[in-house]
């Protein structure tokens, strides 16, 4: 089946589509505050940038963060689960962005996957204190053999969902993540303050506030969306 539509004017911008995978951290859920203050800790105990690593952790797997800024001969699979362990029992301040629980309840639940760098543990813990229902479909990190920004985790879902790239739709916030949605071929939608220089096409909303969507059944009885960003 051919791509599904993408119009885009002044006043109004609609986009069709199938399949809805959403990332979680930044996208879904705001944890900002638990997200600095556990990496800060990491940054002051091995004498690190702290700012760059927030510039180059955003959106993907810790393991890959620790790995690339741990101290030679540490145990990066160790210090990745520390850290892990230290967030799961961190939820003050997590939110859900404005308008997601709104947009999540409108959408059918077999149209809709979630796609994370956080792992299974993480991702029920953080959804569930931003107050988020966890889709039946996850791809979480420990599901894929390559992290954002590689589109394996997009390219998963899709299929899980029974959609082709071109029915399906993305919603991210890191340069990270929207680059793994531009490489699956998948339309992308840049959301909140920290996308970074945006891939053409790629469309940008605050939040989900003024976004609207509307479902509609084709003769086959399979979904389609229409958002109105």
């Amino acid at each position: 089946m051919g791509s599904m539509s993408h119009s885009a004017s002044a006043s109004q911008r609609t986009l069709t589509c199938r399949a809805v995978l959403f990332d979680m951290d930044g996208t879904l859920v705001d944890s900002t505050a638990v997200v600095e203050e556990v990496w800060g800790e990491f940054a002051v105990r091995y004498d690190l940038d702290f700012e760059e690593i927030l510039r180059t952790s955003h959106g993907v797997q810790a393991i890959d963060t620790v790995r690339r800024f741990a101290p030679a001969g540490a145990d990066v699979h160790a210090l990745a689960a520390e850290l892990g362990a230290m967030e799961r029992v961190r939820t003050d301040g997590i939110l859900a962005l404005a308008g997601a629980a709104r947009l999540l309840a409108a959408l059918p639940a077999d149209a809709v996957a979630l796609v994370t760098s956080a792992d299974r543990v993480l991702a029920d813990i953080r959804m569930a204190a931003a107050g988020l229902p966890m889709p039946a479909i996850a791809v979480t990190a420990e599901q894929v053999s390559r992290g954002k920004p590689d589109p394996e985790g997009y390219l998963k879902a899709a299929a899980l969902l029974g959609a082709e790239p071109a029915e399906a739709l993305v919603f991210e916030d890191a340069p990270a993540g929207i680059a793994a949605g531009v490489a699956a071929g998948i339309r992308t939608v840049a959301v909140g303050p920290n996308t970074g220089p945006l891939p053409d096409g790629v469309l940008h909303i605050a939040d989900y506030s003024s976004v609207t969507a509307v479902v509609d059944a084709e003769g086959n009885g399979q979904p389609v969306i229409s958002f109105r960003l």
